[in-house]
């Protein structure tokens, strides 16, 4: 069977840049669109026989504001992905889209072009929280682009929501998800703010103003979790919910350390053992690809020591969580150490064992960095432990079979 393979697009183009964004968009470049087409179809073209033997059965163009970029390129960018690579039927085709940037009209030709999912960027339902961070949209327009994504056809819609805006507390938030669970969506993700170096928003909170904090934030998130079990949505991975059926195929390759390939200023791949990453730089790129260049950002091998790291780290975001034979199977790693350490946090409410798989449960999702810190140091600890008697005995078998000797 062939292994299968998810695909990523990046548009690094926005009508304007909000004050929290540290995603690599641009605003106010829209003169580059065209050349930037021909730079990204070039690219496909060039690393698609590497991909032979692989089906690719996730599509996901982010950004940046996909919509913005215009129905005709995404239409050309998905036809030429199926020309060159072998994608199947019941692949997930997700596109990013801001509700001021869509209407029947342009999704139902994106629908006609293969894409079976819509991730709609809404934030919030409180058009003052819209405001304050500069969104270029009101909750009425979210409400009808909701309504020409149905009327589309498209069956499955994601809402990203952010809590922790300025000016938000539990009273707005919970307006906010009352709002967004009456649209009826089949996915909901949930993302705790981060103030980024270099974003305005960090200017702000430099000069002295005010967000939700820590405490806060941590009692918005667990009112959340239990508001959507109630409502119908599972939660699978920290920030992200869904009905039955509708987990993101494509985001749970990232967890679950599935190779991709992505094509974009700023995109990620891991495949063939490696993960690399294209300079954040427009120009760069469109001038690499077209006439030949430094592309490359990072680039490294990834041995299989470190995927039994990214194991813990990545498996334990989501609710499925790791096994104990899984774990040793695929990485031929001592999983008793970490065991215990699990227990512990088990008997403190931040773990729990269902099925034999251990997940971390909401609260636990809430320290998960330091959390997974501290079960990748006893990982460390385990695999130093196992070196040095073999180090030991490597060095005495050599002393043995032609060794120096003490006269």
């Amino acid at each position: 069977m062939a292994e299968k393979l998810g695909l990523y697009i990046h548009i690094p183009f926005c009508r304007s840049k909000c004050d929290y964004c540290d995603f690599y968009s641009l605003a106010g470049r829209e003169d580059r669109m065209d050349d930037y087409q021909k730079a990204l179809i070039a690219h496909i073209r060039e690393t698609a026989p590497r991909a032979r033997g692989y089906q690719v059965d996730t599509v996901y163009i982010g950004g940046g504001t996909p919509s913005f970029y215009g129905e005709k390129r995404l239409r050309e960018l998905l036809s030429e992905l199926r020309r060159r690579f072998s994608i199947t039927r019941d692949a997930e085709v997700t596109v990013e889209c801001n509700p001021d940037s869509v209407d029947k009209k342009f999704l139902t030709r994106l629908r006609r072009s293969g894409v079976n999912r819509i991730s709609l960027v809404v934030q919030s339902a409180c058009d003052a929280e819209l405001a304050a961070i500069h969104r270029p949209h009101t909750f009425a327009q979210t409400q009808e682009a909701v309504a020409a994504v149905r009327a589309a056809g498209i069956k499955n819609l994601s809402l990203d929501l952010i809590y922790g805006l300025p000016g938000q507390d539990m009273a707005s938030w919970q307006k906010t998800v009352a709002a967004i669970l009456a649209l009826g969506s089949e996915h909901l993700s949930c993302y705790g703010l981060k103030v980024e170096e270099g974003t305005p928003l960090w200017d702000r909170v430099r000069r002295g103003e005010k967000l939700p904090d820590d405490d806060e934030q941590a009692d918005i998130y667990l009112w959340a979790v239990e508001a959507l079990e109630r409502a119908g949505y599972r939660q699978y991975e920290i920030s992200n919910f869904a009905k039955s059926g509708f987990q993101s195929r494509h985001n749970l390759k990232y967890w679950i350390s599935r190779p991709y390939l992505g094509f974009g200023p700023g995109a990620h791949s891991d495949f063939g053992d490696r993960r690399y990453s294209f300079r954040r730089d427009l120009e760069g790129y469109i001038s690499a690809v077209l006439e030949g260049g430094a592309l490359l950002d990072e680039d490294e091998l990834i041995p299989a020591r470190e995927r039994g790291s990214e194991y813990l780290m990545l498996r334990l975001r989501t609710t499925l969580g790791i096994e104990e034979w899984e774990y040793r199977r695929e990485y031929f790693r001592n999983f008793e150490p970490i065991e215990r350490k699990l227990i512990e946090y088990e008997s403190r409410g931040w773990a729990q064992r269902r099925d034999g798989r251990w997940h971390l449960t909401p609260q636990g999702f809430l320290l998960s960095n330091q959390l997974i810190g501290e079960l990748l140091e006893i990982q460390e600890k385990v695999d130093l432990s196992e070196l040095l008697p073999k180090a030991a005995r490597a060095f005495g078998r050599g002393r043995e079979t032609g060794g120096e000797r003490a006269e």
